[in-house]
């Protein structure tokens, strides 16, 4: 193919105007279209329904209104503890463009977590579901700063409004507040590995920064015809900026589903909906290869783009895609702070598998030393990205995290904005993703990222998952050991050990075989799909001080 990467990024340029809000970019540009298609939605019980752009704009402007009456102003924090439904979209947007700051907090949160962030960022309003108003109320008379709670979907108590009641009384026309392209829209706790979470503050602008890696990821989207899902969250920087927005800010369709993800029902929804571009973690795709290993003889699927990101795809899975889905997994980087800077676009240059591509056009992104230095290729270092490219600032850049200025400065050495990633750059530009900074093994001198190893032992055929971590060792400062999830029917054995540390041996540099293996029957996952190392090293440290 021809590779037509280097005239992409230098041609590349950024249009950020002063005066911009993503309510309106995402939603108000396409609401006069009545017959426009915004949403389909499905819950788990079966329940179906479809909405135009135009139904979403005259609920969210009826919501910003009914916030307006409950004392919202611009600058407060409106917390959302809401699954992918219908009254989520509309919550953002009605936030939005009521110049109010959106505080998406998973549905899946406990109590604790849900106490922290609600009195860190001083949320005044909280909008939960029946899943979710019994952790807000365990730790509601500790939120001083909350006055007010609407109920969806049937989620009441004493003193508790209800969205259908706010809804029906309040005007259809609102006027959206006049904002700025770097005014606050969003603030975004991260899971962080050290210390307490991080809300990273998110301006207007950010979902122009996006714009550019979601449109490469899925091969020029838009296409005619197509239509989005993804199971991602969409209380995390995935779901909203990687899914639900970009692809509204074009004007297309989303799938929603409330539901816990499932290999055959993504497999049924992909089918049933035509999906056409779906963006998918690693680990959900490796188990609906391991479910459905020839999916195309049982269900018709219609994708033309899969792009995938949190933890490394694979050469494993890219050729399972190619091979049984028809489609090239484009692979992508980012983090919350710093989102969609990196991946591939299988239409305009060439995939190499394993590697999460290049930088996006309208992206700079190095592998740097402590010092802030540029590595040259092949040199292990820190993945990072500029505040500026091709002579333009980069608006995909957070603005601060909330509240913790020496944090926001820790972040950044120079104008490189530092990921914690630790990865290689090659001679074409291709990134190498090495794992996070704290994942890295240093064993007899070699500095070893656990990705490369993980994706090896994930070809062997009694491995279904693994995860790879450092375990301290007198003579070697670390070895290397796997955490191995067996293939169903598969029983652990010496000889299996031998055989799988053989398999990686062959494959990879001597000193990158697990020199132990542990099986265990699932790995620790984060909600959004990322194996959680650093609870495996926790795991070997008690072990360690109970011998």
């Amino acid at each position: 193919m021809v590779d037509r990467y280097a005239e992409l990024y230098r041609s590349y340029r950024w249009s950020v105007p002063q005066r911009y809000n993503i309510a309106q970019a995402c939603c108000g540009q396409w609401a006069a279209e009545r017959s426009r298609f915004a949403l389909y939605w499905e819950d788990e019980s079966g329940a179906t329904a479809a909405y135009s752009f135009w139904d979403i704009q005259i609920a969210a402007n009826r919501l910003s209104n009914a916030l307006a009456a409950l004392g919202v102003q611009r600058g407060d924090r409106v917390a959302l503890m809401l699954p992918q439904r219908p009254e989520t979209a509309i919550a953002y947007l009605a936030i939005f463009q009521l110049g109010a700051i959106a505080l998406p907090l998973s549905h899946l949160f406990g109590p604790d977590a849900i106490e922290y962030r609600m009195n860190h960022a001083e949320a005044s309003v909280a909008l939960v579901e029946p899943t979710t108003i019994a952790n807000l109320w365990a730790v509601k008379e500790r939120l001083p700063s909350l006055r007010h709670v609407i109920g969806v979907g049937g989620a009441r108590e004493t003193g508790v409004h209800a969205w259908e009641a706010l809804i029906t009384k309040a005007s259809r026309n609102f006027r959206a507040a006049d904002t700025r392209a770097d005014d606050p829209a969003v603030i975004i706790y991260t899971s962080g590995t050290t210390g307490a979470p991080k809300g990273a503050l998110q301006a207007h602008r950010l979902i122009i920064g996006n714009i550019s890696g979601f449109m490469h990821s899925h091969d020029f989207f838009p296409q005619p015809g197509d239509m989005f899902w993804s199971p991602a969250d969409w209380a995390w920087a995935g779901g909203l900026f990687d899914a639900l927005l970009p692809a509204w800010y074009h004007g297309m369709p989303i799938l929603g589903y409330r539901g816990r993800f499932d290999a055959e029902k993504a497999y049924y929804l992909l089918d049933k909906y035509g999906v056409r571009n779906a963006f998918l973690f690693p680990t959900a795709l490796k188990l609906m290869m391991k479910a459905v290993p020839e999916p195309r003889r049982k269900y018709e699927l219609s994708l033309r783009s899969i792009m995938s990101a949190g933890e490394s795809v694979g050469v494993t899975l890219i050729d399972w895609a190619r091979e049984q889905l028809g489609v090239t997994i484009n692979e992508m980087f980012g983090q919350t702070e710093i989102n969609y800077v990196v991946g591939n676009c299988k239409a305009a240059w060439p995939v190499k598998p394993g590697s999460i591509g290049r930088a996006y056009p309208g992206h700079r992104v190095a592998v740097i030393n402590e010092q802030g230095n540029e590595l040259p290729p092949g040199e292990l270092g820190e993945i990072a990205v500029n505040r500026n490219c091709n002579g333009q600032p980069d608006p995909v850049f957070f603005l601060e995290y909330w509240k913790n200025p020496q944090a926001t400065r820790e972040k950044f050495v120079g104008d490189w904005g530092c990921t914690g990633d630790q990865g290689k750059i090659d001679a074409d530009g291709y990134l190498w993703y090495q794992g996070r900074s704290d994942d890295v093994i240093k064993s007899a001198g070699y500095r070893i990222g656990p990705a490369e190893i993980e994706n090896c032992l994930v070809k062997h055929r009694a491995v279904m998952n693994a995860a790879v971590i450092g375990k301290p060792d007198e003579t070697r400062g670390a070895i290397v050991k796997a955490y191995i999830v067996l293939q169903p029917g598969e029983t652990p054995s010496p000889a299996l050990v031998e055989d799988i540390q053989s398999h990686v041996r062959g494959r990879l540099a001597p000193y990158e075989y697990p020199r132990e293996i542990e099986f265990i029957d699932a790995l620790p996952m984060t909600t959004t799909g990322k194996v959680q190392r650093k609870e495996l090293r926790k795991r070997e440290e008690a072990k360690r001080r109970s011998t």
